[in-house]
């Protein structure tokens, strides 16, 4: 717990109320950013937006929908990473001028937005907004007159990190992969029109047909001459994130051909493997700690309880002022179950440990519950480095397992045994996974555990 995505990100094209339809794909993405919405809809002529902080359902009521007509769109929703958590840096950002209109929805995170920017303010470019998206959208533009295909892999050439983009002009929906594919981005059909999103859960929300992922460096334009691909010629490897896996997507998405929930399954099987444990129950720290501690009950014969419950009604948009107080929401957040683990051996399985508060909580609520023994697994390696590429990771300083040793972190969060998953077993489960659905050998960036990036960070 304690890491964030930076966001996702939807388009429609081809489909009656674009913008209705997207706002129900991007409450099914609402769990990758919580901090503000948009959708940006053309009726063919023009293109309007709506965005503003909040969740989603808090930014859009009906009323909004009357004014958002047509049968193309871009959505939306924000976690910050690159840019202040401010209306200015919400998205789609929209770019009107004498072609026509641009609307863009990024995830991801470019790792040389500074200079970029700095090339285009000196060229006489002006910014409304500190987000890196607004450098693409900028970059496009620049290049509009050539064309869309020419100004797509003209800024796609000078942009390096991650993106996953979702680009729409009056006529036309775009979707573009980085050439590592670090951030997800799926293909659907809806009726006779076409969806792409982060994840495949948005494309069951509005009752589509999930197709395929767009690949690494691909390019999808999608207009009423149908669907065209346009592949980078310098191919580079498959890396996604693997944090998707761990953490970040939710459990009913397929990612790169992987399930995510039988991912999880086999992750917290191969724990059991390696940290076993005499117990007399296992739980998992909802809600991405779950499917791991159920695979971890299976393999090892510990029986499994909900053991814990999670506030379903505070989401991440309390922002409390003070580290400790920020500590003490885990309280408000989670709570134990005392019938399920009064007088026992407790096995607690969760996806991470990042700075180490969470985790000492956790321990002091299962023990508060009565719990005889609280030992402490973990479905990922340490995380030892931040991450540069769409991830809201703390500094190295911060990250307790870049300056502790296991044993050492054991004792500050208090638990009676702590053993986190290796990254060659946590790599075997994936690649396990995508084996059940044959579809050829996945990548993952390790970079947060292996410091090790696809992309070299600033």
């Amino acid at each position: 717990m304690g890491l964030h995505d930076e966001c996702g990100v939807v388009g429609m094209y081809g489909v009656e109320n674009a913008a209705s339809l997207s706002y129900f794909a991007l409450v099914s993405l609402q769990h990758r950013g919580q901090e503000s919405a948009g959708i940006a809809v053309s009726d063919g002529n023009t293109i309007k937006l709506h965005k503003d902080m909040g969740l989603v359902g808090d930014v859009f009521n009906p009323a909004h929908f009357e004014e958002l007509k047509g049968s193309i769109s871009v959505a939306h929703v924000r976690y910050a990473t690159a840019g202040g958590r401010t209306i200015e840096n919400a998205q789609p950002f929209l770019n009107t001028f004498k072609l026509g209109g641009i609307a863009l929805a990024h995830n991801g995170q470019l790792v040389n937005y500074e200079p970029l920017r700095e090339m285009l303010e000196d060229s006489g470019s002006t910014f409304l907004s500190s987000s890196d998206t607004e450098v693409i959208l900028k970059l496009i533009a620049r290049n509009y007159k050539k064309g869309m295909e020419t100004a797509l892999v003209n800024t796609i050439q000078l942009i390096k990190g991650s993106y996953a983009l979702c680009i729409m002009t009056e006529d036309m929906l775009i979707g573009v992969r980085d050439p590592n594919g670090i951030r997800p981005l799926c293909l659907g059909k809806v009726g006779n029109g076409y969806i792409l999103a982060s994840e495949s859960c948005a494309i069951d929300a509005v009752n589509g047909e999930f197709i395929r992922d767009i690949e690494p460096g691909e390019i999808v334009i999608i207009n009423r001459d149908g669907l065209k691909s346009l592949k980078q010629e310098d191919r580079t490897n498959k890396q996604t994130c693997i944090f998707e896996y761990v953490y970040f997507a939710r459990p009913d998405s397929v990612i790169d051909g992987i399930p995510v929930q039988n991912a999880r399954y086999k992750m917290g099987a191969v724990l059991a493997k390696e940290s076993p444990v005499d117990a007399d129950v296992v739980i998992g720290v909802p809600d991405s700690g779950i499917g791991a501690a159920m695979g971890y009950a299976k393999e090892s014969g510990v029986p499994y309880s909900m053991g814990i419950i999670k506030n379903k009604y505070i989401g991440r948009t309390f922002i409390a002022p003070t580290q400790s107080e920020r500590e003490n929401m885990v309280f408000v957040k989670l709570n134990a179950i005392r019938s399920d683990l009064e007088g026992k051996r407790v096995i607690v399985i969760d996806d991470s440990i990042v700075r180490g508060t969470t985790s000492r909580r956790l321990v002091q609520i299962l023990r508060r519950a009565g719990a005889k023994e609280v030992h402490f697994r973990v479905s990922s390696p340490p995380v030892k480095f931040p991450c540069y590429l769409g991830i809201d990771t703390p500094s190295k300083s911060e990250l307790i397992s870049s300056n502790h040793e296991v044993e050492e972190i054991r004792k500050e969060i208090g638990a009676d045994s702590l053993a986190f998953i290796s990254l060659k077993g946590m790599i075997g489960a994936l690649e396990e996974s995508i084996k059940e659905s044959s579809n050829g050998k996945p990548g993952f960036c390790k970079g947060c555990f292996s410091g090790e990036y696809p992309v070299a960070g600033r």
